[in-house]
């Protein structure tokens, strides 16, 4: 049922607003996550690849929106199985949220996630946990110990320490990311 107003909403926006506004860009993105959502790949591929050039010539290359958009994009690219478009366009897109929003930013930690966890995809386990383990550092700092957030990624690191044969590490960071997860979640 989305996908149908969010096409009506874009078509009417490019109409009314232009192609190049922000409203229209931030309903193109919408509409890409979408069709991601949905699992019509191709075409979120395609879109999230179109507004991310127009929010790059009209917003700039370092706007918030435009690193949305490329860490968007990036999912899109992992999600169809693409890593070798997916792996730079995430590591570029870290690098300048760490120096347009700053290494400890709720949105930089979050693409330091998915940069780990599209490392992991890759069978790139040498180069996931490094990631994993700091990204929990900042989110522990920044979010906090029984945040959702940290949450996720200390179960994304257990996993991770798994997949390496790491068992050692990967053991009793499940048990106490259960133990939180049990405290804080129910």
């Amino acid at each position: 049922e989305a996908l149908p107003l969010y096409e009506e909403t874009l078509k009417l926006k490019k109409a009314k607003l232009g192609e190049d506004q922000p409203g229209t860009l931030a309903t193109m993105n919408n509409l890409a996550r979408a069709y991601k959502d949905a699992g019509h790949l191709d075409e979120a591929v395609s879109l999230f690849e179109e507004t991310l050039k127009l929010m790059k010539t009209h917003l700039g290359a370092e706007h918030p929106d435009t690193l949305v958009t490329m860490n968007n994009l990036a999912g899109a690219y992992q999600s169809a199985d693409r890593l070798d478009e997916a792996l730079p366009l995430y590591e570029e897109t870290l690098a300048l949220m760490r120096v347009k929003l700053g290494a400890k930013h709720p949105d930089t930690l979050a693409i330091m996630n998915n940069l780990a966890a599209a490392y992991r995809s890759a069978g790139r386990l040498e180069e996931a946990l490094p990631v994993y383990e700091e990204t929990l550092k900042l989110k522990k700092v920044k979010l906090g110990k029984e945040h959702p957030d940290t949450l996720a990624t200390m179960s994304n690191l257990a996993a991770a320490y798994r997949n390496a044969s790491q068992l050692d590490e990967a053991l009793p960071l499940y048990e106490e990311t259960l133990k939180l997860k049990k405290a804080k979640l129910g």
